[in-house]
C-alpha cells in the first residue's frame, strides 16, 4: 500500500477533481498525520503508521510560506482557482485554525483576489464557536457527512472520540444556516475483516438524504474512491450510483456534483 504524506504548510498546486487549480495547506506537521478520523480509505494511511512527535506549523511559518508560495505563482503567472485546507489529518484542530484563517484572507486579497478559499473537514470540530466562526468567513465550508449510521462510521471513519455522533454532527451542520457544503464518500467492497462498506444502498441514501434536506446546504458533493487505499478490499461506486444519488439530491432543490 503507498500512502501520500503531504508537505507542510504549502503543497501543490495540484488539480483537484471538484476544485480545480488548488494550492495545499496542509496544518499538520509534513513528517506525519494528525486526525480526528482513521478512515479506512484515507490516502495518507492510518493514523498508527504516521506518528509524528512535530509541532504544527506556526501562524507566521503558514502566512510566510503561503506569502512565498503565491509571490512564485505570480511571477509564473500561474492564478489558484482555490487555496485548500487539507493534507495530513483534520485543519480545523490547529489551534490557531481561526487566525490562519484571517491570514490566508489577507494574503488571497492581495494576490489573487478571484481565488477562492476551501476547507476540507470531517466536521468533528465544528462545535467550537471560533472554528464556526472561522469557517463562515471563508468560501467554501465543506463539510464531511458520509452517513447518519452511527455504527458505519465506527467501521469506516473510525473518529478518535468515542463521543462522536452523528445526530450532533447534523445539528452542528444547521448552525451554519445553509453556508456550508455537504461532502460525502460512496464505496463498496468490504473490509479486511469482512464487513461489508458498500453505502450506496437505499437503507444509507434514504435518511442521508433526509438530513441533507434538515441542513439544507448551499450543496454538496459526492464521490468515491480515486487513490489507493489503506484497505486494499475496497470498491468504487458506480457512475449509474452517483448519478442516481446526485438526482435525488438535485430534486431536493439542492445543486450536487458527482466526482467518479
Amino acid at each position: 500500500m503507498s500512502t501520500v504524506i503531504y508537505p507542510s504548510p504549502i503543497y501543490g498546486p495540484i488539480h483537484s477533481r471538484r476544485l480545480g487549480i488548488s494550492l495545499g495547506i496542509n496544518l499538520m506537521p509534513a513528517d506525519g498525520k494528525i486526525c480526528t478520523f482513521d478512515c479506512i480509505y484515507c490516502e495518507c494511511g492510518y493514523n498508527k503508521d504516521h506518528r509524528t512527535h512535530s509541532p504544527h506549523p506556526t501562524v507566521e511559518a503558514v502566512s510566510k510560506a503561503l506569502e512565498n508560495k503565491l509571490t512564485e505563482m505570480r511571477e509564473q503567472n500561474i492564478q489558484p482557482d482555490v487555496l485548500t485546507f487539507a493534507g495530513n489529518g483534520e485543519p480545523t484542530s490547529h489551534p490557531h485554525f481561526s487566525e490562519i484563517i484571517d491570514e490566508t484572507i489577507r494574503l488571497r486579497n492581495e494576490f489573487c483576489p478571484k481565488a477562492k478559499i476551501s476547507v476540507l473537514s470531517n466536521s468533528t470540530f465544528i462545535g467550537h464557536k471560533s472554528v464556526r466562526d472561522a469557517l463562515m468567513k471563508v468560501d467554501n465550508n465543506i463539510l464531511k457527512l458520509d452517513t447518519i449510521n452511527n455504527d458505519y462510521i465506527r467501521m469506516v471513519d473510525r473518529p478518535t472520540s468515542p463521543s462522536y455522533d452523528a445526530a450532533k454532527i447534523i445539528e452542528n451542520m444547521k448552525a451554519f444556516n445553509g453556508k456550508l457544503i455537504i461532502q460525502t464518500m460512496f464505496m463498496k467492497g468490504k473490509t479486511e475483516e469482512g464487513e461489508d462498506v458498500d453505502n450506496t444502498g437505499e437503507e444509507f441514501v434514504a435518511p442521508w438524504l433526509e438530513a441533507v434536506k434538515e441542513i439544507a446546504p448551499r450543496s454538496v458533493m459526492i464521490y468515491t474512491i480515486d487513490r489507493e487505499t489503506p484497505d486494499s478490499f475496497l470498491q468504487k461506486a458506480t457512475h449509474e450510483e452517483l448519478d442516481s444519488i446526485k438526482a435525488r439530491v438535485e430534486k431536493l432543490g439542492i445543486e450536487c456534483s458527482a466526482s467518479y
